[in-house]
């Protein structure tokens, strides 16, 4: 019995610090700012990452017009909202399907890899979708998540950097990002930092969807996904 117990014991490790990064809040005290909500914004999630949508208006474009500088049309009339994500290089640039997963961008993204931004512009998201998720904002919350967000993105002589031919379609591009990537420290724990900012609480540490979804639900942040 004692040449299992010691397995069991290094199995059950991952489990419990898995839970215990869901359900100690971060930060522990809640925050003390203005929680007057006026801001929607959306956390967009798959099975192993997340992207916030933030709804398009003239403030939040030329928050962002330096983008357009690198050919993004933060300008395009028709767009509703701006989809945001950060994540490993190599894995996030090569992958924009299931069907596209390599070996080589998944053992970077399991090591340490450069990181990369992706902004997207999307037409109105409906909010009953599954992979969708309403959460509000303060407006002084909603502007310290907007300024977390652009500081993101590396810049070099003060703009930003695009990254060459890397794009899913015609309304998307890459920008390279401060930071490193790797599985344990990834696009997810970013996701719940940028929500940080905003003035919600999250877990501890939530380096799966799932888990930053079911600790804004512990914490308060808002309602769970229908």
């Amino acid at each position: 019995m004692r040449s299992f117990r010691l397995p069991l014991v290094l199995g059950l490790i991952p489990l419990l610090i898995l839970i215990l990064g869901t359900l100690v809040p971060r930060p522990f005290v809640s925050p003390a700012v203005d929680r007057q909500p006026s801001r929607e914004i959306l956390l967009l999630h798959n099975p192993i990452h997340t992207d916030i949508a933030l709804r398009l208006d003239e403030d939040l474009r030329s928050e962002f017009a330096e983008l357009a500088n690198a050919g993004f049309a933060i300008g395009r009339p028709d767009a509703v909202y701006l989809v945001i994500g950060w994540g490993g290089r190599s894995f996030y640039i090569e992958t924009p399907t299931w069907g596209d997963v390599k070996p080589m961008p998944v053992l970077r993204a399991l090591t340490v890899d450069r990181s990369v931004m992706h902004v997207d512009l999307t037409a109105d998201i409906p909010r009953n979708l599954p992979q969708v998720r309403s959460l509000r904002l303060s407006e002084t919350g909603y502007r310290q998540m907007v300024k977390a967000i652009k500081a993101s993105f590396l810049q070099k002589e003060g703009r930003v950097q695009s990254v060459p031919d890397a794009a899913y379609g015609d309304n998307d591009l890459f920008f390279e990002a401060n930071g490193r990537f790797n599985a344990l420290l990834g696009c997810n724990t970013w996701t719940a930092a940028m929500l940080r900012e905003g003035g919600l609480r999250t877990g501890w540490w939530t380096p799966l969807p799932q888990l930053l979804d079911l600790s804004l639900t512990l914490h308060g942040s808002s309602s769970p996904l229908p």
